[in-house]
């Protein structure tokens, strides 16, 4: 049973979807990556792209972000700016909490957009620590934030509770879906954890190995918050991973 109470999800169905993505073929060198697939997103809308190491999501989600263009398909996207979180939170260590949220702009950064973002992720009183004065998880809400800074309509985020325990990696799980909310924002996530993809996403892609290509896509029909007691919860698992051992992704 699920205990908590469900709000309805704020995926906008009426808009349209902030990207569109077809691949017809991904490779580095002779090397296949991506095979044939489709990604589309709406606005508010939380994607996972969910499978084993060496499938192809990070390499999908940098076509998304731009940060690669040669490939065969076609991206058409809508958002004016779009925000990239790490696995690793990728601060600089001589600069300040404040500094590294604000880094874009220079020395000219918005103070208080950083002083409210700072708060919003947990760490007030924090604004002049080092990164080394921070533990994983502290920095990687600052990841969070400074992602946040640029006001995007879009977060994409590569296995970014990767490299915390399991019960900061919770935590860092409801903030993200959290601040989405609050910033009426859209979130692609890349993960190889099936609990996190269900327990975050309206929709999960399940990449096979590669080339990649969608072998099952989940649908999440629970509002937010959630119970990861859920039942249903369970059961998707349970699909999650008939379609990745049907790949031999597992």
């Amino acid at each position: 049973m699920n205990l908590v109470q469900r709000v309805t999800p704020a995926v906008d169905t009426q808009q349209p979807p902030l990207l569109e993505l077809r691949v017809e073929g991904k490779a580095f060198g002779d090397v296949p990556v991506l095979g044939q697939l489709a990604l589309r997103l709406q606005p508010g809308e939380v994607v996972s792209l969910l499978g084993p190491s060496g499938c192809g999501k990070s390499t999908l989600l940098r076509l998304v972000a731009q940060l690669d263009r040669d490939f065969d398909g076609e991206l058409r996207t809508r958002p004016d700016h779009v925000g990239f979180i790490f696995q690793e939170p990728r601060l600089m260590p001589w600069l300040s909490v404040a500094d590294n949220i604000g880094f874009s702009d220079g020395r000219q950064y918005d103070r208080a957009r950083v002083t409210g973002l700072i708060e919003e992720v947990g760490l007030g009183g924090f604004a002049e620590a080092l990164p080394k004065q921070l533990s994983g998880g502290m920095a990687q809400r600052v990841a969070i934030a400074r992602g946040l800074y640029g006001q995007p309509q879009l977060l994409l985020l590569d296995e970014p509770f990767s490299a915390v325990d399991a019960f900061t990696r919770f935590k860092l799980q409801d903030l993200l879906l959290d601040l989405a909310r609050r910033h009426r924002i859209a979130l692609l996530v890349v993960t190889h954890d099936v609990d996190e993809a269900l327990y975050l996403s309206n929709r999960v892609l399940v990449i096979g190995n590669r080339p990649g290509k969608v072998c099952r896509e989940l649908h999440v029909p629970l509002g937010y918050p959630r119970d990861r007691r859920d039942e249903l919860l369970g059961r998707l698992r349970n699909q999650a991973l008939e379609a990745l051992q049907g790949a031999r992704a597992i």
